[in-house]
């Protein structure tokens, strides 16, 4: 098929290699364009526009849809389909109209569960234990499209954001490459109007840890915001993130106190064990060797 890729971050280069080693035509490659980064603030492309580069793909890369000059680009490509795929801009009807079949979705939850930005962050963070993959065709609405095909997929007690973002990044692409050979033959279902939840974008604010939490909930923050933005408490003054942890339900004490001289620290209910730490300005680092440059010691406090 004749395909226009629009994609922008690292989750959506595994989709764009698995459409062209199917074989699919990517007439054009859509992506958020370069920004400012690293200390010299030099553009840097993302990471489906560098991808795209080395396929030897045609790039673009407008900020919005607004012009009607990249309207009438995007309909000149006289496309089969779209696949979008993390995209980072909303597309008006006249784009989501263009190609032949439409503009396909893939969708890293199981929908209508968790719509929105944040899907991957938002199961880990509510202790669901299941996620999975959608293929939707898209409409005007926020994630509200029939839906084509759905794989599931279980959230492991120790999957963090970092780990399932690339479970999910290889289960879309290997599940948008079979929906595309089988096309004709697919109903699209409308999603059940029951059990929408709207996963809305991470603030930086609600990543502070709170030990007076059951400890259930504390990990499932800590997993679900790690690696970015990473939960974080202070010791000593100091702030430091926790990126990984496991509920410790036989071991209670008072809370945000260590409980022991491996990191088990007191909450509302039960505690935590801290697996996974780092400091400003420094590597995240496994509990043993964090200690060795920063010890931490039984009976002391976080956020005291």
């Amino acid at each position: 098929m004749k395909i226009v890729f629009m994609g922008t971050p690292e989750f959506s280069v595994p989709v764009l290699d698995a459409l062209v080693a199917a074989g699919h035509e990517i007439v054009s490659v859509y992506c958020q364009p370069p920004r400012p980064a690293g200390r010299g603030k030099k553009e840097r492309p993302t990471p489906v526009h560098a991808r795209a580069n080395a396929l030897g793909l045609s790039v673009r890369h407008p900020v919005n849809f607004k012009q009607a000059s990249d309207i009438e680009a995007f309909h000149d490509l006289q496309a089969d389909i779209a696949v979008v795929v993390a995209y980072g801009l909303l597309l008006p009807p006249a784009i989501l109209k263009a190609p032949k079949h439409g503009c396909l979705n893939i969708h890293a939850s199981l929908l209508p569960r968790w719509r929105g930005a944040a899907p991957i962050h938002r199961a880990i963070m509510e202790g669901d234990t299941q996620t999975g993959t959608c293929i939707m065709q898209m409409d005007a609405g926020l994630d509200t499209g029939e839906v084509l095909a759905r794989r599931e997929m279980p959230i492991e007690a120790i999957d963090t954001t970092a780990s399932l973002h690339d479970k999910l990044s290889a289960q879309g692409a290997d599940l948008i490459v079979e929906v595309l050979s089988n096309l004709p033959n697919l109903v699209p279902e409308p999603q059940p109007e029951q059990g929408v939840t709207y996963a809305k974008k991470i603030d930086k604010a609600e990543a502070e840890i709170d030990w007076s939490e059951p400890a259930e909930r504390v990990d499932h923050k800590i997993r679900g915001l790690s690696p970015f933005p990473g939960a974080w408490s202070v010791h000593n003054g100091e702030r430091i993130k926790v990126l990984l942890s496991c509920h410790v339900p036989d071991q209670s004490g008072p809370i945000g106190r260590v409980l022991s001289n491996d990191l088990v620290v007191g909450c509302g209910k039960d505690s935590v064990r801290l697996l996974k730490l780092q400091r400003a300005g420094k590597s995240a680092q496994e509990t043993e060797e964090f200690l060795r440059g920063y010890p931490i010691s039984k009976d002391d406090i976080f956020n005291g």
